[in-house]
């Protein structure tokens, strides 16, 4: 219901804008401005489920942003945490996703055909076909011995960034972990 009150005041304010544009340039009412075009209709992705879903006011979208260079992996991740934490459904999880999409990710979404998706899973699966190419390699246990103390670097700072790399990596192998830091 408040959903619905707000969407009949912001219709209510859009009248008065409208009108008072109208006033400005000297229009009575009825009449439309030369060049004025109705507003595009976009066709979306998302089957009728997922549009009917409604999110409520109160609801807080995540704060993340997919411009097309990062992983999807990685992206897909943090929203899913981010959602988590606020509790949502398929369809909620569906309509905030494409609101972290920006540029040619979101020129890509609207390509998808008309009520094709009907799941988050599906659209995750989309998501992740189509950025393939930027999903980060698996680390494997060797790439220990690539981190190296660069010049400048302290040896605190150097043992945070070999740490991060062995948890990354997920190598319980002491031998080779300690091998690999000297």
């Amino acid at each position: 219901m408040a959903s619905q009150a707000r969407n009949e005041e912001l219709c209510r304010m859009n009248e008065e804008l409208h009108h008072g544009w109208c006033n400005n340039l000297g229009l009575r009412d009825g009449d439309e401005p030369e060049g004025s075009t109705p507003p595009r209709e976009f066709s979306t992705p998302f089957s009728q489920l997922i549009l009917e879903t409604v999110i409520p006011n109160t609801f807080v979208g995540p704060k993340v942003t997919f411009t097309g260079m990062e992983d999807p992996e990685a992206h897909l991740t943090t929203f899913h945490t981010q959602m988590m934490l606020v509790g949502d459904s398929d369809a909620v999880r569906c309509k905030l996703f494409i609101s972290t999409l920006t540029g040619m990710p979101m020129d890509w979404f609207i390509s998808l055909p008309n009520g094709h998706i009907t799941s988050f899973v599906q659209l995750s699966q989309l998501f992740r076909e189509q950025y393939l190419a930027n999903r980060a390699p698996t680390p494997v246990s060797y790439d220990l011995f690539d981190v190296k103390l660069y010049q400048g670097e302290t040896l605190k700072e150097y043992i945070s960034r070999f740490g991060a790399q062995v948890v990354k990596v997920g190598t319980t192998e002491e031998p080779m972990i300690v091998y690999a830091f000297r």
